[in-house]
């Protein structure tokens, strides 16, 4: 049977069947309250276990299971979308999308999996929390501020993101400073640092890896910085810190 004749066939034996998706608004209305930070809305889904309940739901797989993995996906990445809408750092949402659906992929049951789509919920709904007690950011340094998620990895100079942004380096490096509250150069510092913590904490890299990693000049100039802005060599953070919360949750900083 062709796609065409299938489909019309579906649709056909389905005509006199109740609608069998939630209706749009309440849809919608969950991923607002999450774009919104909205915890206390969201925490009321998901005590009610929206997620499972079978009424409302669309068969997008005859395995049940199979069928809960897939509205998995689709709730993760339209919270992401609406996360971004609302101001989150694209690459941020999109890690920590691929890292629920990951770590979806590994459950054997329903429950396990609807318990991970309550933990993913209330992290993105925490995130957008903290996100609307800032100041809305301008779209210029909302995209310097993607930019230099996604390649923190590299080096970055004001030259670099000047050029991206189409503005010139006093302008950016003015403009940045009144809205985030502290220079390029500080927050780039910042997120590299965030980046090593959870290097040494969640990764077995050398010292030296991650500091080659992070575009640092050397393991000593990454160490010495690393000191200065955490109280610990990075040594004595490992040995602190190696794994503790390895099975809580996230640190996708």
């Amino acid at each position: 049977m062709g796609l065409d004749r299938e489909w019309n066939h579906l649709e056909f034996t389905r005509h006199e069947i109740p609608a069998a998706h939630r209706p749009l608004e309440e849809e919608l209305s969950f991923y607002n309250a999450v774009k919104e930070g909205n915890l206390i809305y969201v925490a009321e889904n998901c005590i009610r276990q929206v997620f499972l309940q079978s009424e409302g739901m669309g068969l997008l797989s005859d395995n049940s299971l199979q069928n809960i993995r897939y509205h998995f996906v689709v709730t993760a990445a339209m919270i992401t979308r609406y996360c971004i809408d609302g101001g989150m750092e694209a690459e941020k949402a999109y890690c920590l999308s691929d890292f629920y659906i990951q770590k979806m992929d590994k459950c054997q049951s329903r429950d396990g999996i609807a318990d991970l789509h309550q933990s993913m919920c209330y992290d993105f709904t925490g995130k957008m929390q903290l996100l609307q007690r800032h100041n809305i950011f301008s779209k210029h340094i909302v995209r310097c501020i993607d930019y230099i998620y996604s390649n923190i990895h590299s080096r970055i100079t004001l030259k670099d993101l000047a050029g991206y942004l189409g503005l010139s380096e006093c302008y950016l490096s003015k403009l940045f400073l009144e809205e985030v509250g502290i220079s390029i150069h500080e927050y780039i510092r910042e997120k590299k640092m965030e980046k090593a913590k959870n290097l040494l904490k969640y990764s077995d890299y050398y010292i030296a890896d991650i500091a080659n990693y992070l575009s640092y000049s050397s393991q000593s100039h990454f160490t010495q910085i690393f000191e200065k802005e955490v109280g610990l060599s990075p040594k004595k953070y490992r040995d602190k810190y190696y794994r503790k919360s390895w099975s809580g949750g996230t640190d996708p900083s």
